[in-house]
């Protein structure tokens, strides 16, 4: 997708030196375009513990791309097998949520034990992370035809009138490669020449939808108002909603939806005002080992000054400021479950289906 007008991805090889891995920072967006360059295992832990890099699929991508580095890091190791086992376990436990991170750590060590010397595991672990890159870009298309299909059914019901869509959170290309879940058929419609307009949360507490989600649309040109996370029941009540989309971190083989705390309001506001509710998601992010989201995910809980502080630009500089009695204590939950008897329907590479076992299975059977 674009910035200023050019095209970019999340993540890439540095073009001068594969060994540093590149990243937008983005704790700084909107308001600072930074890159910050991944050149050993332990900055790959921190980008993604700190959010450096977010969203499910980049998350998966990077620690991809963080045991290509131990790979690398094992040239000085006197047992490199045991090395990288321990970056494994290590990234595995950055984000406790987000699926797709013990996902695509399992496919490169499944890959990389096919090596025998080091620089066979190297050369394997580089095109394995390669690939997974290249193929979340491929699946995130997908989910745009796919949900693309459904804008299309409310653009002709309403004569060609907008198409008004409400997201939470960022689940745009800046949480996965290119294109993004949730945004993927926003961006599929605009170029159908499709007139939409998206409701953009601004998501408490990190503001994931005020600044990136916004900060994407505006690069692309598609219409958005920003909303406060309690607007969109207002919203839905009055007609203002034809659709809601939503991206996951985690989706159990019954159909639960774990994503961004709030997710579950909008779904219980829409299911009463009779309004579709989608989430866009990646097949890595099905994981048909639970079969109760709200007993059995384990809630990422995260540090209370993201709740107590808000950060902005202020005289030109990026500023936290404090927004409650210093003394005021707080609590910070990454996530919510969303039942899945709240979800219309899940859009994935392989096409939409219900919210229930039998229908993932449909669609994946290799997943049971």
């Amino acid at each position: 997708m674009l910035i200023n007008g050019k095209h970019y991805q999340t993540i890439w090889l540095n073009e001068e030196n594969n060994q540093i891995i590149q990243v937008f920072d983005q704790r700084f967006f909107p308001h600072k375009i930074e890159i910050f360059d991944i050149k050993n295992t332990d900055d790959a832990i921190f980008a993604i513990k700190e959010m450096v890099v977010r969203g499910a699929p980049l998350i998966g991508v990077t620690a991809a791309y963080g045991i290509y580095l131990a790979s690398l890091e094992t040239q000085v190791r006197s047992n490199p097998d045991k090395y990288i086992e321990e970056v494994a376990q290590k990234l595995a436990q950055t984000r406790p949520t987000a699926v797709n991170l013990v996902w695509a750590i399992k496919q490169m060590l499944t890959a990389i034990n096919q090596g025998e010397s080091v620089e066979q595991k190297i050369n394997i672990a580089l095109e394995k992370a390669n690939d997974i890159k290249q193929e979340d870009i491929e699946i995130c298309f997908k989910i745009g035809e796919y949900g693309l299909s459904l804008i299309k059914k409310i653009a002709e019901a309403k004569h060609g009138e907008t198409v008004n869509i409400l997201t939470h959170c960022n689940a745009g290309w800046l949480a996965t490669i290119d294109w993004g879940t949730a945004t993927s058929p926003m961006y599929q419609a605009q170029q159908a020449g499709i007139d939409i307009h998206v409701w953009v949360d601004e998501t408490r507490p990190r503001n994931q939808g005020a600044n990136l989600t916004a900060f994407e649309l505006n690069q692309q040109g598609i219409p958005h108002t920003l909303i406060t996370d309690n607007t969109g029941g207002h919203l839905m009540q009055h007609g203002m909603v034809d659709l809601v989309i939503v991206g996951t971190d985690r989706t159990t083989r019954n159909g639960d939806v774990a994503n961004k705390i709030g997710t579950y309001l909008k779904a219980l506001a829409a299911y009463d005002n009779n309004i579709p509710f989608y989430v866009a998601l990646p097949s890595s992010t099905l994981d048909c080992s639970i079969a109760d989201g709200i007993t059995e995910i384990s809630i990422e809980t995260r540090d209370q000054n993201e709740v107590k502080y808000i950060q902005g630009k202020v005289d030109g500089e990026i500023k936290s400021v404090l927004i409650c009695p210093e003394t005021t204590p707080a609590m910070n939950y990454g996530f919510d479950v969303t039942p899945a008897k709240y979800v219309t329907g899940l859009i994935t590479e392989r096409g939409i289906c219900d919210a229930s076992e039998e229908g993932i299975r449909s669609l994946f059977p290799e997943k049971f």
